[in-house]
């Protein structure tokens, strides 16, 4: 039978290096800046909607959502508070998931003009064999 420290050990700890629970509390002011943080960037979200800023418009919207993305996670899931190479990871990833489909998006640019209006070819002689009998 296990000692009573033993089981309380068992109980709480669940083992080396493994989270116990304990929380933190987050002032207001932080939490308020990083909402506050939020609407701007919304706000600057939709001011640059009504801009035309040619090829750049993906960029920049993907850079504030990159920033918005990185601030909920710092912030409200607790990454700022976590091991800091954890949180580099994070903003990280974020950064080149975006820089990943921005350069998709860039590219898809290249081949607009080579596209000819209506459907395919071959789904026009389709729909005329279809139509025919």
């Amino acid at each position: 039978m296990m000692s009573s420290e033993a089981e309380s050990q068992s109980v709480d700890s669940p083992g080396e290096g493994a989270h116990h629970g304990n929380g933190h509390i987050v002032p207001y002011r932080i939490l308020i800046g990083a909402a506050g943080a939020l609407m701007v960037l919304t706000v600057i979200t939709v001011a640059v909607s009504y801009v035309n800023l040619g090829e750049l418009n993906i960029w920049v919207a993907l850079a504030i959502a990159a920033a918005k993305a990185s601030v909920v996670a710092l912030v409200f899931m607790h990454l700022m508070w976590d091991r800091p190479f954890n949180g580099l990871i994070l903003v990280g990833s974020i950064a080149f998931v975006l820089l990943f489909i921005a350069l998709v998006l860039t590219d898809k640019g290249r081949y607009q003009r080579d596209l000819q209006p209506g459907p395919a070819p071959a789904v026009q002689s389709l729909e005329q064999e279809q139509g025919g009998s």
